[in-house]
């Protein structure tokens, strides 16, 4: 049995959105280890030149706001351009979080967290599995949702409800786009530290909340590696609508 081959990403295109933060150049610098050529999406091109500069060939940095639609067209068209083909992986990675307490939170900080980590994740998808259909190719669309999709903590009214709304809509993807070949899954991450959430876990607050994690530890982004390769490469092709949690057992913790 080819283990390695199961893995592998040769010949492959994927475009990762919010490739400029923590995870999503980890995203990218996975697949790109795994053969595949990686299309950088962000709005910060400074920080996604850098990451093309170090991981070289089969990279291109492409512009991309997701809160503006005109934006995403012209994304994958030049990620098409630059890589030869349309891109058969996309890791739905783009998100923010505002986080404040439920009565303080203004109609303009819902709409920005439902715009990039609900709306996005759709408008994006959509016209990823569009090209994919119109061209006849089998595809993996991987929705970054968390476990809070799953259970809330104080404070981030928006962003539970985005990311638990980004669970169901990778389920209805997954079902209608099965007729085209494109698998849609979903990763869960647990409390991973990131720019969004750093000061939090440095707090008081944050520290006790790592403790009710059973393992008493964040996760780290090398440890969402194994489940990316999975989802996005033919090991997992019989996989689809499913969501893969790596949270150290937070989610099935009572406490």
């Amino acid at each position: 049995m080819d283990i390695a081959g199961l893995f592998s990403l040769e010949g492959r295109r994927a475009l990762v959105t919010g490739a400029s933060g923590v995870l999503g150049a980890h995203f990218a610098r996975v697949l790109h280890a795994a053969g595949a050529s990686v299309a950088l999406a962000a709005r910060r091109m400074e920080a996604t030149a850098g990451l093309a500069a170090e991981l070289g060939p089969r990279v291109v940095a492409v512009p991309l706001d997701v809160t503006r639609p005109e934006t995403i067209a012209p994304c994958f068209d030049a990620a098409e351009a630059a890589l030869g083909g349309p891109c058969d992986i996309l890791v739905n990675n783009a998100g923010i979080a505002v986080t404040k307490p439920f009565l303080q939170q203004g109609i303009e900080d819902w709409d920005s967290v439902l715009e990039v980590n609900l709306r996005g994740c759709f408008l994006v998808g959509q016209e990823a599995a569009r090209r994919l259909a119109a061209a006849k190719q089998p595809g993996s669309i991987v929705n970054i949702a968390s476990v809070l999709g799953e259970r809330i903590i104080p404070g981030v009214a928006g962003y539970t409800a985005a990311k638990a709304g980004l669970l169901h809509l990778t389920r209805q993807m997954a079902v209608e786009l099965a007729r085209y070949g494109i698998r849609v899954n979903a990763i869960a991450p647990g409390y991973v530290a990131t720019d969004i959430n750093r000061d939090f876990f440095a707090s008081e607050p944050g520290q006790a909340m790592i403790k009710r994690i059973p393992q008493r530890r964040l996760g780290t982004p090398e440890e969402l590696t194994g489940p990316l390769l999975l989802l996005a490469s033919a090991a997992g092709a019989h996989m689809t609508g499913a969501t893969v949690t790596v949270d150290g057992g937070h989610s099935v913790n009572p406490l």
